[in-house]
């Protein structure tokens, strides 16, 4: 049931507590198991880490969060789910990146679309009469 969910979604939310550093390490088995589903590194990912208003407790750095964000090539927040921090840019940032890959998409189909020499004109093209030429 969660590859159905993963195959059909647009983007994710990764998200681990900074107090267990077992979800933290969980996080990046979640990346590798979106790509196995997905078969492709381009899906939109947001990295969050949780629980930001027990820092006394602590196990994972945002050093570490942020070096993680950029192996996963996306946005990184520190949010407390209980006091509503950063909680809307997370979602805010998600839909960034859902939009960005949609125009990167665009862009790609559309190159596909232009005509290029087509292999018939290569083909062809040496026996073309010059001009200016004299038979």
């Amino acid at each position: 049931m969660r590859d159905q969910y993963m195959r059909a979604g647009e983007g994710f939310i990764i998200c681990y507590s900074i107090t267990d550093s077992r979800s933290f390490h969980e996080a990046r088995e979640f990346k590798q198991l979106i790509y196995r589903v997905r078969r492709t590194d381009n899906t939109p990912v947001v990295l969050v880490g949780n629980k930001s208003d027990l820092s006394r407790l602590r196990q994972v750095s945002k050093e570490e969060g942020v070096s993680l964000s950029r192996e996963f090539n996306c946005p990184f927040f520190e949010t407390s789910a209980a006091f509503r921090y950063y909680i809307d840019d997370v979602f805010h940032a998600l839909v960034r990146e859902i939009r960005r890959k949609e125009r990167e998409d665009a862009l790609a189909h559309e190159r596909k679309l232009k005509p290029s020499s087509s292999v018939w004109k290569r083909l062809k093209s040496p026996f073309r009469k010059k001009k200016n030429s004299v038979t």
